[in-house]
């Protein structure tokens, strides 16, 4: 017996006949990370606080651990980060739907080590730049994309 794999199939919109969907969405993936990451950096001033500093010795696993927090809830619930709520973006799987709390999670994994090797994460964002998708590496492993919030919905 012969297992043959079924193709890859994408019911999301094509980049090449619908390209407002896709219109921007790097540069808004870049303005969103800076907008997160000033979300992240005060949500773990906070947990600082509430820890009575003591987060201070371990500031940068408590950044991590709150960005992956922060991350994963907003993928979850909303398909998209505040920074990405506010630039109009959204993911979205290779079915058109929003991301499950399993994808979430995983998008926020290989989001959260690719930052911690930055040649992979130069990468990623190289894929972002030539895919026709705006796909990094995450997206690509997980069949997901980010859309713009307007055009999908």
């Amino acid at each position: 017996m012969t297992y043959t794999q079924a193709p890859l199939t994408w019911h999301l919109p094509d980049p090449e006949r619908q390209p407002e969907f896709y219109r921007d969405v790097a540069t808004k993936r870049f303005v969103a990370f800076w907008i997160d990451t000033a979300a992240i950096f005060l949500l773990t001033l906070i947990a600082v606080v509430l820890t009575a500093f003591t987060g201070l010795f371990f500031f940068p696993l408590l950044f991590l651990a709150v960005g992956f927090a922060y991350r994963s809830y907003g993928l979850a619930r909303h398909s998209a980060t505040l920074g990405m709520r506010l630039t109009a973006i959204e993911f979205r799987d290779r079915n058109g739907d929003r991301l499950g709390t399993d994808t979430a999670l995983l998008h926020s994994l290989g989001f959260t080590l690719s930052w911690m090797m930055p040649l992979i994460q130069i990468v990623s964002m190289g894929f972002m730049l030539l895919n026709p998708r705006g796909q990094g590496l995450t997206d690509i492993a997980l069949s997901t994309v980010a859309l713009n919030r307007r055009a999908a919905s």
